[in-house]
């Protein structure tokens, strides 16, 4: 989930709690705080920590909270995953450092998650997007580190259905592999993920579910066909306008999306129209 901002720049708890009720109603099994599209990294420690208390106060225990914790040095990751912890989040989702990623060897890697998953009380999810973190965690990698008792799964932030094979071939079957990218959701789902962490289900929940369910139910054609209607609208709030896209098209939804923080620029006129006119498609 994005993170909305009052007009003082401080964190908006009523708009969590708003936005977090609705997308519960929509049937979605949890919600994600501070992750990528959450802004974190423009997040102060204390600002992190109320977003993880607002969303756990509206998220009951029949869903899952889980709150990024990602922090460049191990130290900080720690101490966030047990912050985390304690205000209620179900699971952590657990970057890859990435400002010294070439001084980072695989070795120490993999001793960084291990070390968060050595501490925190509550379950780790790992988190691969080398476009954004410009580490790969390779599925050897991933499947040492899935013998950890307290590493349960990971997003895998690909549209790549070879990558997602290789992982589930890598792990036990009790690690839970979530897709982290919309236009490759069908695929993920047809080889090995069991579910999606996605920035456009904070747009049009029911789409993504109903892609997860058709692919469960066997309905091949049908998720096909309701994956490629998705796919531009997915586009245009990830990779095409980025956040203040996504929070656009939440506010043209009836959400509270809002304004970016700085040094996140707003969409132009132009993105604006064009995401109306893609919602619109995806109504049609």
């Amino acid at each position: 989930m994005p993170t909305p901002f009052a007009s003082d720049g401080s964190i908006d708890t009523a708009t969590i709690t708003r936005n977090v009720r609705r997308w519960l109603d929509a049937g979605l099994g949890g919600i994600v705080a501070l992750g990528t599209n959450g802004e974190a990294a423009l997040l102060d420690e204390d600002e992190s920590d109320r977003v993880i208390a607002a969303s756990r106060e509206s998220v009951p225990r029949d869903r899952a909270l889980i709150a990024g914790v990602g922090r460049e040095s191990t130290r900080a990751t720690v101490a966030a995953a047990r912050r985390a912890a304690d205000l209620g989040a179900d699971a952590v989702l657990v970057r890859p450092p990435s400002l010294y990623r070439t001084s980072v060897t695989a070795a120490a890697l993999e001793g960084h998650f291990r070390a968060v998953a050595d501490d925190c009380r509550a379950p780790v999810l790992l988190y691969n997007y080398p476009a954004f973190f410009g580490a790969q965690l390779p599925p050897p990698l991933i499947g040492r580190l899935a013998e950890h008792p307290n590493v349960i799964g990971m997003k895998e932030t690909s549209t790549d259905g070879a990558q997602f094979a290789d992982i589930a071939a890598a792990v036990p079957d009790r690690f839970t592999i979530l897709a982290g990218s919309a236009p490759g959701l069908y695929p993920a789902l047809c080889a090995g993920a069991r579910g999606a962490i996605l920035a456009v289900a904070c747009v049009v929940p029911e789409m993504c579910l109903d892609v997860l369910r058709l692919t469960c139910d066997g309905q091949h054609a049908d998720a096909l066909r309701l994956q490629q209607r998705l796919n531009p609208l997915a586009r245009a709030v990830t990779s095409g306008y980025g956040i203040a896209g996504l929070k656009a098209a939440m506010d043209m939804m009836g959400y509270g999306g809002g304004a970016v923080r700085a040094p996140l620029s707003p969409v132009s006129s132009e993105g604006i129209e064009q995401i109306r006119l893609l919602l619109q498609s995806v109504a049609a």
